[in-house]
């Protein structure tokens, strides 16, 4: 009876950490500056979530809004907002030949390759990012209430986890 019910809570533990998937990709937006630092507020990039780069994250979340986009804030950004990196020049990605030359070797030849790599955190995810310039958002329609406190206390810096995807939209 025992070596059945340590067999049983095995396999329930595989399965509930198979059922239970973090997200690996976050959307990260500047909402603060600090004096003395250049002030780029407003701009977001994509970041892999890592626990490196999570406690990286905590560490500027007072400067920071950031949570988990889907496919679809992610596919608005790059197609309305998105820029990439040619010859250290801010070029729009209006036409798909650019991205064919400078990500082509990585298997990325058009727009829908790019945002498939970047939502799925691929293996070529760290080239496809660092191909897009950071992303210039306006400031959200409505305003920002209370940039200084947590996103949980009803402010704005912190985690928002899903709830990026609408704030994305205000600015976007």
């Amino acid at each position: 009876m025992y070596r059945t019910e340590i067999q049983v809570t095995m396999v329930a533990q595989k399965v509930i950490n198979l059922c239970t998937v973090e997200p690996k990709l976050a959307f990260v937006i500047r909402i603060r500056g600090i004096s003395g630092v250049s002030t780029k507020i407003f701009n977001g990039t994509f970041v892999k979530l890592t626990k490196t780069s999570v406690n990286m994250l905590e560490t500027v979340e007072p400067y920071t809004v950031w949570g988990y986009p889907n496919l679809k804030s992610v596919n608005e950004l790059i197609c309305k907002r998105g820029y990439g990196k040619i010859n250290k020049k801010r070029i729009a990605l209006m036409d798909n030949m650019w991205i064919a030359r400078s990500l082509g070797k990585y298997g990325i030849f058009c727009m829908e390759d790019l945002i498939h790599e970047i939502c799925t955190v691929g293996n070529c995810f760290k080239e496809g990012n660092n191909f897009l310039w950071p992303f210039k958002l306006s400031s959200p329609q409505g305003g920002m209430k209370k940039k200084t406190t947590h996103f949980v206390e009803s402010g704005n810096a912190d985690n928002r986890e899903d709830q990026i995807n609408r704030l994305i939209t205000r600015m976007n």
